[in-house]
């Protein structure tokens, strides 16, 4: 059926919804291995004068950290069940599109997926990185809540 899964993780309870069932699907299609993905925003102050904050290598390092660490559960678990798992890791403004991308270079044919289920003006106004993947995605993608 499938032969590899695509796991988009931002580090948020949410989003860590999607790792039993992406680990179950994987158990059911054959032991088949998991993509974990995630999405860093790019370097804020990129143009600025010498006087930032943290420099482009340090911010490089803690947001690699921070996306490493909500990583970690999935290939936890992944271990625990005995699939193969793979992590990346990719620096975009547009999280659906480097998550699409990723799938595409990897050979994903699933996206599985949480979504943090916001309605209404709350959805227009915060956006949604799960709505976005939907809209654009050639891939079937099981969206979990």
């Amino acid at each position: 059926m499938y032969k590899k899964i695509l796991v988009p993780l931002d580090g948020s309870p949410t989003a860590a919804k999607a790792i039993a069932p992406a680990v179950e699907m994987a158990r059911l299609c054959g032991n088949i291995p998991i993509l974990g993905a995630a999405v860093t925003d790019p370097y804020p102050y990129a143009g600025l004068a010498d006087a930032v904050p943290i420099t482009a290598d340090e911010y490089r390092a803690t947001t690699t950290r921070a996306a490493d660490a909500a990583l970690q559960p999935l290939v936890d678990a992944c271990k625990a069940a005995g699939l193969a798992c793979e992590c990346v890791v990719s620096e975009d403004a547009h999280p659906w599109k480097a998550l699409l991308d990723a799938a595409q270079v990897k050979g994903c044919d699933l996206v599985v997926m949480a979504s943090h289920g916001r309605r209404g003006m709350q959805a227009v106004l915060l956006g949604s990185e799960t709505q976005k993947v939907l809209t654009h995605s050639k891939l079937p993608v099981l969206v979990v809540r």
